[in-house]
């Protein structure tokens, strides 16, 4: 039988390649969003029908009220680029190679979970935000929105990622502090 070893370096690689492709099509999906609705709000108002996902909704969005159109997009548009700087700074941090895994506990990684844990909590609070506007419109009178196609569904998840975040936050930091007392008794 033959045994097939994966290193931590190969892993890293392959999460790299990864993240790479995710932030990708996150900076398209939040470009996607961002353009569509100045084309749409400023240009060419039939440019409605240009979004990929959830264009029904918008369509009916935006011919109730522009200004309610626009709160939902702008939240749309806010949390696209949080994923995307969130898997900005993932990217980032692995081409850099700043973080020692030799010396795992070190102000950088405290840093970058710390910037983590506020873009998770920032996309749970403005997914939570647009989710309850548009369950608030439908009952002006506004179809049904999908959530999930205005990608603003999910938003407890980001919430208890950014509560889990957190908690390594506090544990790298006495890491760190238990890291500086071993240190100092060399």
């Amino acid at each position: 039988m033959m045994d097939i070893k994966i290193t931590t370096n190969q892993l890293l690689k392959v999460l790299q390649l990864l993240s790479w492709i995710i932030f990708i099509g996150l900076c398209i999906e939040a470009g996607g969003i961002l353009v569509n609705t100045v084309i749409t709000l400023f240009i060419y108002p039939q440019g409605v029908k240009n979004f990929w996902e959830g264009n029904a909704y918008l369509s009916g969005l935006y011919k109730f009220d522009r200004g309610h159109f626009l709160v939902i997009t702008l939240t749309m548009i806010i949390t696209a680029v949080l994923k995307a700087i969130m898997f900005y700074l993932i990217v980032k941090v692995c081409t850099n190679k700043k973080l020692k895994l030799s010396q795992p506990f070190d102000q950088e990684l405290s840093r970058f979970i710390m910037n983590q844990f506020y873009l998770a909590l920032g996309i749970g609070l403005f997914s939570q935000f647009g989710f309850n506007y548009a369950v608030w419109l439908t009952k002006q009178g506004v179809q049904q929105a999908d959530m999930q196609s205005l990608h603003l569904d999910g938003a407890d998840v980001w919430l208890f990622m950014a509560v889990i975040l957190f908690l390594i936050v506090q544990i790298v930091k006495r890491g760190i502090e238990i890291q500086k007392e071993n240190d100092l008794t060399i």
